[in-house]
């Protein structure tokens, strides 16, 4: 998953040019090259050692978070987000006192940069820092940089120093194609935010904007919260798969593994349990965005949020979903008949297939037909034996080299954060990427990647070092043990390394559309396309080794754990084309024909064709409606587009440069 930062305009990008693939023609050679660190170390051996707790570490100076000096304490937050709006204000009075020009760009990225620095960076902190203090307080500046970025998309000054450039058809001839279209991006982002409209209505799509940010952290929250129920309201016999507190039982999960079909079901149930404050949130959210859709110009939300992708427009979106369920349909259906015969098997009381019973059932045919228990591939997936295969591959296509290195104290968040510096054969130092892999309490269930910074040239002809987080939630390693992983944490560790990638390559002389920061229906093709890679005997077989005997994983089950990934593979696609339907519709025409749980419950028998389940709400932890909101559908698209790529290019020959 992709965390695009969630600002538009002066905000971290989600819709922007494609990025560019290493280096960007003419300004390159400006670029110089970096040294290469003598106190790397190999990335392999790295995940494979317990970290040294530099953390615990109390003497000594502390650098901040993500050696921003500013961070070695919650407070600092407050500093940070000062300085930037005190450099914004600068950058608008140079902006609009500056002749039009090439520089008139410039300064705007320079004012994206300054103000993503720390939005970017607080978004990341207030879901994954351990410490209240400081998730509170990167809450507080994502909240204050958010109202300053909707505050400057209607400052009409600030537009009308872009629109004398833009409307000058000799100056804009004389613009480079990327100049160009940074501008043109800059330009659009001001149209989508109501520039055009009267003094009143553009104060009203400020506040808009800013409740929606706020309805986006609330409704975000209540996605992963727990719910409860008394103890004596569950079956004895099933109480203990599940966290007791005093008289009740807490769920936060849907258990969806769990072989016993009344533990999933009781999980199903409740943690599904509309919560009617989450609803009432969700309606707000909905119908806010409707709100300030319409009231900058647009019919629906839809249509506004799907400017600059690659699909344009939501009929487009509809067209393909609908298409894609037709093709679907009948390999949807020979799946659920595959997984009620197995039920049956095993249950003959009751063989209907329920919504809680695809994950499990799939995986029983899939180790019954092929014998792929995880635990026998596990041992050939050490994390560090993963790590290396990504070495090993991001070298040979790329020419890159990932290593190690020591984080100093305060850098870090939590003390098994492991830094890597991403290295390239002739341009040297390309950015870091910082790896929070590991379990821990109070650490969201999600695996993302977000930018921290974005690259850019600078005036002095240095490159702004992007960096990143990824963000998985893996086991620790044991006494006797390395971290092991299943096949599908593997290729989930592949997806996120292909948006990491993604941030190092995609080097533009622009932050403002750097890395990832392009259309959100293409920023998950270089993921989906490392998936491809995960799943190729020529690439695994340069890296899977028994962490004991260091004998290489046999052929044959590389083979079997290909083939048993097509198993029910279309009743698990078409589970994500009702998403991408119900996303839709939910941001279509307002006001809704129905509550959010009728059109859900309608949608579900439309497009995926199990039951809907009475007293249940899904659409409640559906939390891909807060960043990808009318956008769920790209990673089908994006899907679609990377199996187009590997068919052409990789499919051959998975190392072709």
């Amino acid at each position: 998953m992709l965390c695009v930062g969630r600002l538009g305009g002066f905000g971290a990008r989600a819709a922007a040019l494609p990025p560019r693939w290493a280096g960007q023609g003419s300004f390159q050679a400006g670029i110089r090259a970096r040294r290469v660190s003598t106190s790397w170390s190999p990335v392999g051996a790295a995940f494979n050692v317990k970290p040294q707790g530099s953390r615990l570490d109390l003497f000594g100076e502390r650098r901040g978070l993500f050696g921003v000096p500013e961070l070695s304490a919650p407070e600092g937050f407050h500093i940070a987000q000062e300085k930037a709006l005190r450099k914004t204000e600068l950058l608008v009075d140079r902006a609009c006192s500056t002749p039009p020009g090439p520089q008139t760009v410039l300064i705007f990225d320079e004012l994206s940069d300054s103000l993503c620095r720390v939005a970017d960076l607080a978004d990341f902190v207030k879901i994954a820092h351990p410490e209240p203090a400081f998730r509170e307080a990167a809450e507080e500046a994502c909240r204050s940089i958010g109202t300053m970025v909707e505050k400057l998309n209607t400052n009409v000054d600030l537009y009308q120093s872009l629109q004398k450039l833009l409307t000058d058809k000799k100056l804009v001839d004389s613009l480079d194609p990327e100049t160009r279209r940074v501008a043109e991006l800059f330009m659009f982002d001001f149209e989508i935010s109501g520039i055009h409209l009267d003094k009143e209505k553009r104060k009203r799509a400020v506040d808009l904007n800013v409740k929606i940010l706020d309805l986006s952290s609330t409704f975000l929250m209540g996605t992963n919260f727990p719910n409860k129920i008394e103890k004596h309201l569950l079956p004895e016999h099933i109480r203990h798969n599940f966290t007791s507190a005093g008289d009740h039982i807490i769920i936060d999960g849907l258990h969806a593994e769990a072989p016993d079909d009344l533990v999933r079901e009781a999980a199903y149930k409740i943690f599904l349990y509309p919560n009617a404050g989450q609803l009432k949130c969700l309606e707000e959210l909905l119908s806010s965005r409707d709100l300030l859709a319409k009231l900058v110009g647009y019919s629906t939300f839809s249509h506004r949020a799907l400017q600059g992708t690659i699909a344009k427009n939501p009929e487009t979106v509809m067209q393909f979903l609908e298409k894609l369920s037709d093709k679907l349909s009948e390999r949807t259906l020979k799946d659920f008949e595959m997984i009620r015969e197995m039920k049956m098997k095993l249950n003959p009381q009751n063989s209907e297939v329920m919504p809680w019973d695809p994950p499990y059932y799939s995986g029983v045919i899939r180790a019954e037909r092929y014998n792929i228990e995880p635990s026998l591939y596990c041992p050939f997936f050490s994390l560090g034996a993963c790590m290396e295969g990504l070495n090993i591959l991001l070298n040979r296509l790329l020419g890159i080299s990932l290593y190690a290195e020591q984080p100093a104290k305060g850098e870090v968040w939590s003390e098994d954060v492991r830094k890597l510096a991403v290295v390239h054969e002739s341009e040297g130092l390309l950015g870091y990427i910082y790896c929070d892999f590991f379990q821990r309490a109070d650490k969201p269930h999600q695996d993302c990647h977000f930018t921290i910074r974005g690259g850019r040239l600078k005036e002095d002809g240095d490159y702004q070092l992007p960096v990143v987080v990824l963000m998985l939630n893996l086991p620790r390693s044991s006494r006797s043990s390395p971290t092991l992983l299943t096949p599908g944490m593997m290729e989930n560790l592949f997806h996120e390394m292909g948006h990491a990638m993604h941030s190092m390559l995609g080097r533009t002389r622009y932050q403002h559309v750097t890395g990832t920061r392009c259309p959100t229906d293409f920023a998950e093709v270089p993921s989906i396309l490392m998936e491809y890679f995960a799943n190729d005997y020529r690439v695994v077989n340069q890296f899977a080794r028994h962490y004991q005997t260091g004998q290489p994983l046999p052929k044959n089950m590389v083979s079997r754990l290909c083939e048993s990934k097509k198993v029910c593979a279309a009743a698990d696609m078409q589970l994500q084309v009702f998403y991408a339907a119900l996303d839709q519709i939910y941001h279509g025409k307002h006001p809704l024909r129905n509550s959010t749980t009728d059109i859900l419950k309608e949608t579900q028998e439309k497009f995926y064709g199990l039951p809907y389940v009475p007293n249940t709400a899904w659409q409640l932890r559906f939390s891909h409606l807060v960043g990808y909101g009318a956008k769920y559908y790209s990673y089908l698209m994006s899907r679609a587009v990377a199996s187009m790529l590997w068919k052409e290019c990789f499919l051959r020959d998975p190392f072709n440069r």
